[in-house]
């Protein structure tokens, strides 16, 4: 799959064999909650999505990403990879803490790191432009929060990816979609249906 930026790894969200990071007894003991299917993601025009296995821990590479700084480090978390035979990916990571308050604490870190990753990319690439939008919130259980993040490099490479954050009880779940191109391509709509079926297939 191409990857046009290093921000936020916008494309490597569907390639296999990724390393897996903090993946320890804390999610054996714990069962993973439910996770998406490749029915449930904005369809494609042109490409139907090929979901992989829901795998235990946070993968690697989600440390470097400029939007999702709250997430590593978590042990009871869980992520699934969704690909198209195009220009399209998306990967869904959910993570099940001690407690509703904890729940919530990482839900505010994750909605302040999307909010604040435009102006971080920029700092951290001065060879990028970036630029964020809020979609707003979705009345699913404990809530969910969907964004926009579009980036593009004085070479002219230009991604997009949409962002949500949502929470039932003690279980968060972050749903990450990208591809080439601007806002114009981002199916929105479709995005916050996938969001609010996440939410509910938490439990």
């Amino acid at each position: 799959m191409p990857k046009s930026t290093g921000a936020g790894t916008l494309l490597g969200l569907a390639v296999t064999g990724l390393a897996v990071a903090f993946a320890g007894p804390a999610a054996a003991a714990v069962k993973a909650p439910g996770f998406l299917a490749a029915a449930d993601l904005p369809p494609h025009p042109a490409s139907s999505w090929t979901a992989g296995d829901v795998t235990a821990g946070v993968p690697q590479e989600t440390g470097e990403d400029a939007c999702l700084r709250a997430l590593p480090g978590h042990t009871a978390a869980w992520h699934r990879d969704f690909r198209t035979d195009l220009d399209t990916g998306a990967r869904q990571i959910t993570v099940v803490l001690s407690d509703t308050r904890t729940a919530e604490q990482l839900t505010s870190r994750l909605n302040a790191d999307i909010e604040s990753c435009a102006a971080r990319i920029e700092q951290q690439q001065p060879d990028t432009r970036a630029t964020g939008k809020d979609y707003g919130t979705l009345p699913v259980e404990d809530g969910a929060h969907v964004y926009g993040v579009h980036t593009e490099t004085s070479w002219g490479a230009s991604d997009v990816r949409l962002l949500s954050v949502g929470r039932d009880g003690r279980t968060v779940t972050v749903v990450n979609w990208a591809q080439l191109g601007g806002f114009e391509g981002a199916p929105v709509r479709a995005f916050k249906k996938t969001t609010t079926t996440a939410v509910d297939k938490l439990r």
